[in-house]
């Protein structure tokens, strides 16, 4: 029986991926095999010497101790692309609102009420609307910053919205460019984007490389009167320089999830409360992929969209004994293999198919035996200098 503590609610429709027979799930479970949860932060005290695997059922993971999990050969998963189609509608959203005054328009409109006459109130409407004169998105340029499972996807609906859309990635994977439409024009420079884009999206996880990315400099090169939407992390854009970009006009208007003291009752921001992800179907679809994801590493060791661990799927010959394979995390470092596979001949164990994979400094190993190995065969492998962690399934 795996156990399985929960954070936060967890969509039952992933839950019932953890079928009962199998799993123990529950939000008060102590020494769990593995965690499940959205947004709950985390601390280093929680990853147990027991642990095995964290989900996060979205994509961001700063809310997870990644360095201390990744020393305990903890797998961390999240699920990239799972609320893409929500972040993307919002993008739309804000789009809108940066081009037509439609913030200002409802406020107006809604501030009238001490006026009873309908008439009238026609009138003034009819009066006052050319103060809430707009621009259409059409033919405008969007840059967009990040080209993975959401950035793709806002690219796509916005040159249906008859957009010309230009984006940077200079990490894109093979995946996400197949998945990009053929008439998004690639741009190398980041700088050449910004100060060639009408709009600019920003669709990047929080890195070393990418925190305070949008500074005083890349405000210094966008165009006049741009708009910059940001529905990715509110640490990607240097608060200070954002708002001395507002400031001196040079930034036309600021569209976030992320609300900050400092931004909250300007006119030329519109914050929001970091909603990007929150619909029905976006949690459910996380929480099904999280779920599936830690089924699949619990029962078989597989792994799939993890943070920290390498990628590595071994089907499983269906008339195996239970039992029968290990999986293995370890530093990677050379001469780890033969010291495991010495190991198991030593103890005339049989090995009948392996898979191994590393990612920087951790390489984890999947191992599939004639028989189950013994207890002393287990142990013998975990005492191996450099092995972090060994679990029979």
């Amino acid at each position: 029986m795996h156990r399985i503590q929960t954070f936060n609610a967890i969509s039952e429709l992933g839950l019932k991926r953890l079928q009962k027979d199998s799993f123990e799930v529950g939000p008060d479970l102590n020494n769990a095999d593995a965690i499940l949860l959205r947004s709950y932060k985390l601390e280093k005290e929680s990853i147990t010497n027991e642990l095995k695997a964290v989900a996060r059922a979205g994509a961001g993971v700063n809310n997870v101790p990644v360095d201390t999990c990744t020393e305990k050969g903890v797998v961390v998963f999240n699920t990239p692309g799972a609320n893409a189609n929500a972040v993307k509608e919002l993008v739309l959203c804000g789009l809108l609102l940066g081009s037509r005054e439609i913030v200002s328009g409802i406020s107006f409109a809604t501030s009238q009420g001490t006026i009873t006459d309908y008439n009238e109130l026609s009138k003034l409407m009819e009066s006052e609307k050319k103060r809430f004169k707009g621009n259409e998105i059409a033919g405008k340029t969007l840059g967009v910053v990040g080209l993975g499972a959401i950035g793709s996807m806002v690219a796509d609906m916005a040159i249906k919205l008859g957009m010309s859309v230009q984006g940077f990635d200079p990490a894109l994977s093979v995946d996400a460019a197949w998945r990009l439409p053929s008439d998004v024009k690639r741009i190398e420079n980041l700088n050449t984007l910004i100060g060639s884009s009408d709009f600019i999206s920003l669709h990047m996880p929080v890195l070393d490389t990418t925190r305070n990315l949008i500074d005083a400099s890349m405000f210094s090169s966008m165009k006049k009167d741009v708009c910059l939407l940001n529905f990715a992390r509110d640490e990607i854009v240097d608060s200070s320089a954002l708002v001395e970009a507002l400031d001196s006009g040079n930034l036309r208007k600021y569209i976030c999830d992320f609300p900050r003291p400092e931004l909250a009752t300007r006119a030329d921001v519109i914050c929001m409360p970091h909603i990007g992800a929150s619909t029905a179907e976006a949690e459910e679809n996380c929480a099904i992929m999280a779920a599936t994801q830690l089924k699949d590493f619990l029962e078989n060791g597989n792994i799939k969209n993890s943070v920290n661990f390498p990628n590595l799927h071994l089907d499983r010959d269906s008339n195996a004994q239970k039992g029968s394979r290990l999986a293995i995390s370890n530093k990677n470092v050379p001469k780890m293999l033969g010291q495991i596979l010495s190991v198991l001949a030593d103890q005339n164990i049989n090995v009948i198919d392996m898979l191994n994979k590393s990612l920087d400094q951790i390489a984890y190993n999947l191992i599939d035996l004639e028989i189950s190995p013994s207890e002393e065969a287990i142990a013998a492998i975990a005492q191996i200098d450099d092995v972090i962690k060994v679990t029979a399934l």
